[in-house]
C-alpha cells in the first residue's frame, strides 16, 4: 500500500491539470477505508499489547508474546502516520487542483 500511495501521489502532482477530480475523491476514499481498517488493527494489537503486559505480571513467560506485540505495533503506527500522512496530503492536492480548476474556467 505504502508503494501505491507514493505512486499515485506522484502521479496527481505530474499531471495536475488533466486529473478527473471525480476519480481522486474515489481514490481519497479507497485510501481513507485503508487508513481506518489500519487503525482497527492497530488498536487491537495495541489492547492485546496490553493484555500480554499484565499477564507478565502472573508470569514472566509473556514477555515473549509481549515484545513480539511490541514490534507489530510499532510497525503498524509507522504504517499507519504513513498513511494518515498520505491521506492528507492528497487533501491538499484535491483543492489546490480544485480551486486551479475553478480559476481556469473563470479566465475562459
Amino acid at each position: 500500500m505504502k508503494k501505491y500511495l507514493n505512486n499515485y501521489i506522484k502521479y496527481v502532482e505530474a499531471n495536475k491539470k488533466n486529473i478527473d477530480l471525480n476519480e481522486l475523491k474515489t481514490k481519497i476514499y479507497f485510501f481513507q477505508h485503508e487508513r481506518l481498517i489500519h487503525l482497527i488493527v492497530t488498536l487491537f494489537y495495541a489492547m492485546l499489547l496490553l493484555f500480554f503486559l499484565v499477564l507478565i505480571s502472573l508470569s514472566y513467560v509473556f514477555i515473549i508474546p509481549a515484545f513480539i506485540l511490541t514490534i507489530f505495533v510499532i510497525c503498524y503506527i509507522v504504517h499507519y502516520f504513513f498513511l494518515e500522512n498520505g491521506v492528507q496530503y492528497l487533501y491538499i492536492l484535491y483543492d489546490n487542483i480544485k480551486t486551479t480548476t475553478k480559476q481556469t474556467s473563470k479566465k475562459s
